[in-house]
């Protein structure tokens, strides 16, 4: 199981996207963890990696767990930590090596092109000052099938396309 970590960076009415080159989707910046590395350590050593700012104060947001299915099997599983901050220090790099950079309006997050799911990760974290724990069922090509998002002491909420 692959564990990844990212954030969401907010300043002001934005937040800091990356656009990844292979599907032209816009993420939180973040990636895979190292081997006896904390998760915290993980997404300020990626996030500046990727960014070339430096985190101040992440706060863990979101706990997720990412399936992928083919003929109703899971054959792919990983665990996502979703922080969020609004405090940084430094410069941002002009090119990063995982795509393009660009701050955008919290208010156009859900119009931009990424997997359904995130659209839902954006949503609580960006609404939400206690952590949400969800669940992620994706196809092979990353058609989502099911989550189900709840935090604590709220109803959960769930998505099946009855697949």
């Amino acid at each position: 199981m692959q564990r990844v970590t990212n954030c969401i960076l907010k300043s002001g009415n934005d937040v800091l996207t990356l656009q990844k080159p292979s599907r032209g989707w816009w993420v939180a910046p973040g990636g895979k963890m190292e081997q006896g590395e904390s998760v915290r350590d993980s997404v300020v050593r990626e996030f500046r990696e990727e960014t070339g700012l430096q985190l101040k104060d992440p706060s863990l947001r979101g706990v997720f767990t990412i399936l992928i299915e083919q003929d109703r099997r899971i054959i792919n599983e990983w665990m996502l930590f979703t922080f969020f901050a609004e405090s940084f220090a430094g410069e941002m790099l002009t090119e990063s090596p995982e795509g393009i950079l660009a701050w955008k309006k919290t208010s156009d997050i859900q119009d931009l092109p990424m997997a359904e799911g995130d659209y839902q990760i954006f949503e609580h974290v960006l609404k939400h000052d206690k952590t949400v724990y969800g669940t992620f069922k994706y196809t092979e090509d990353f058609k989502l099938l099911f989550y189900r998002i709840e935090a604590e002491g709220e109803a959960p909420e769930e998505f099946h396309t009855g697949s």
